[in-house]
């Protein structure tokens, strides 16, 4: 692979741990500068920088709470204050829970929608300006194959996951003067560590893949390291699934 993202800076929210992790390595490995987002845990933040400094990349760790507007701004401001600009973000940092619809309260239920949606909301209004001045800006929205299939017991994750959509969308629109593209990536099935208190989600046991096994954090990087380069300057507003057919079977 070339170092066809060197000179670019890019910002990954939930970037500690999987998926998020696996395109902060995968965006350095293609020359980007990373500022790398975790919501509290900094150990985990820390151990993917170091990552890409022992590789010859540069990062820099900045944790905050995506639904804190005040702390999305400040990791804006540190971004360019370290690097001087922001080409990329990547908006991955979300809440995955489980919960009958009956029994779940509204705090519950605003809790999702605050980091995953609103989240998104205010890390792109803290990158807008600088993104703008890149001239070849690119978000990338994570999405969730439940945003298109259903599952039971996850309303609010669902509603977060398709408003990510219309999102895209919208603001494929609303920015494509500025020239920023503006992307959804759709992981699903994908194999990533589990804490044994959080078993995997009950809705996975209904889909399949048609390649016949799960996929890694890696293939979804991929995808977002393609989007962020300039031979996808002509995809905006897409959906894509990174789920080796899953969406298929559903």
């Amino acid at each position: 692979m070339t170092q066809e993202l060197a000179g670019k800076v890019a910002v990954v929210t939930g970037a500690g741990r999987n998926i998020g992790r696996a395109i902060a390595l995968t965006l350095a490995e293609g020359g980007a500068s990373v500022v790398v987002n975790a919501r509290s845990n900094l150990a985990e933040a820390d151990a993917v920088a170091r990552e890409i400094e022992a590789a010859g990349g540069k990062a820099l760790v900045h944790t905050g709470d995506v639904a804190d507007a005040i702390a999305v701004q400040a990791m804006a401001d540190a971004a360019v204050t370290q690097f001087g600009r922001i080409d990329i973000l990547v908006n991955n940092a979300a809440l995955r829970r489980e919960k009958p619809f009956a029994e779940m309260d509204y705090a519950e239920w605003r809790e999702i929608l605050d980091v995953t949606l609103d989240g998104t909301f205010h890390c792109v209004k803290a990158c807008l300006a600088t993104l703008r001045k890149s001239g070849a800006g690119t978000i990338v929205n994570i999405g969730g194959l439940s945003a298109h299939t259903g599952a039971k017991n996850r309303a609010h994750v669902v509603t977060a996951k398709a408003g990510i959509v219309g999102l895209t969308r919208a603001l494929a629109h609303d920015l494509a003067d500025d020239g920023i593209t503006v992307n959804c990536v759709v992981p699903g099935l994908i194999g990533t560590p589990r804490p044994k208190d959080k078993p995997e989600p009950a809705h996975h046991l209904t889909h399949r893949t048609i390649t016949g096994n799960r996929g890694l954090p890696e293939d979804v990087a991929a995808t977002v390291r393609f989007l962020c380069g300039t031979g996808a300057r002509y995809i905006n507003g897409q959906t894509i699934h990174t789920n080796g057919g899953a969406y298929l079977d559903a």
